[in-house]
């Protein structure tokens, strides 16, 4: 199978499950989280008739609390490189449950673990942050998605706090649509995702990673996350503008269920 249409077919998994609804699919929102999982498809029979069902029963659910974790930093773990650059035809898209943006069919961008490469098919923000530590929420976070060729899906994280003003965050809130759902894929801007990158070294770097879930229904398994250790900034006055978006579109910690966090450091 071609690169480009793996691509296609990684952004269409990633449309089904991390944004909007499938067509038939439950309806859901941030404010519904703990039924999330007896959501039903009236259009289905059983088992199906439950499509959000690994919200509730899921034993590898994310996001998480890093302050009720144990951490452990003495296992050799894989490189991580984040090898993206500049995609020349961006989507700008509000998903119906946040600020998004997705990568072009033809973008190279990925995140390298080890040997292998999973394409980078979108990144998005949630406010407040989803992973806390402790009773310390962050006011954002934002997450790069990442497809592999197979389906697996890897999400790079990074906390997001009260500081600098971000121009490459600007240019996101200036181009993502208000209306729910609708796309801007003609802005003629060029963006390079690791223009939001904290200060590490893309090519190594420092990372907790554990087993999870996607955050949003129907809140699969298998994801791998890696969270970065370092923040980014943004102005009180862009806080305020993503709030213009949606505001509380951040699932609670989940329970960690014996999980143990990995650490490069």
């Amino acid at each position: 199978m071609k690169t480009k249409s793996l691509k296609n077919l990684a952004t269409t998994v990633l449309v089904c499950f991390a944004t909007t609804a499938t067509a038939g699919s439950p309806h859901w929102n941030h404010t519904e989280e703990s039924t999330w999982w007896a959501a039903e498809d009236t259009s289905q029979q059983l088992p199906l008739k439950f499509p959000y069902a690994t919200c509730g029963v899921g034993k590898h659910q994310s996001p998480i609390d890093l302050g009720a974790a144990t951490l452990d930093g003495s296992k050799s773990l894989n490189k991580v490189a984040a090898q993206y650059g500049t995609d020349t035809t961006p989507v700008f898209y509000n998903s119906g449950h946040g600020v998004q943006v997705n990568t072009s069919t033809d973008y190279s961008g990925a995140l390298k673990i080890g040997d292998e490469s999973f394409p980078l098919i979108q990144f998005h923000f949630h406010e407040p942050s989803e992973h806390v530590i402790g009773d310390k929420k962050f006011p954002a976070e934002l997450h790069f998605v990442h497809i592999n060729a197979d389906g697996r899906i890897a999400v790079l994280a990074t906390a997001i706090d009260i500081g600098a003003e971000n121009a490459a965050f600007q240019t996101v809130l200036n181009n993502v649509p208000h209306g729910e759902g609708e796309r801007n894929e003609n802005s003629g801007i060029t963006f390079d995702p690791a223009a939001l990158l904290p200060d590490l070294n893309p090519e190594d770097l420092d990372y907790y990673t554990f087993a999870g879930s996607l955050t949003t229904p129907p809140c699969s398994e298998g994801v791998q996350w890696y969270l970065l250790p370092k923040i980014i900034t943004i102005s009180s006055a862009q806080l305020e503008q993503l709030k213009g978006f949606y505001t509380n579109n951040a699932r609670s910690p989940q329970s960690l269920n014996g999980r143990t966090v990995l650490s490069t450091q």
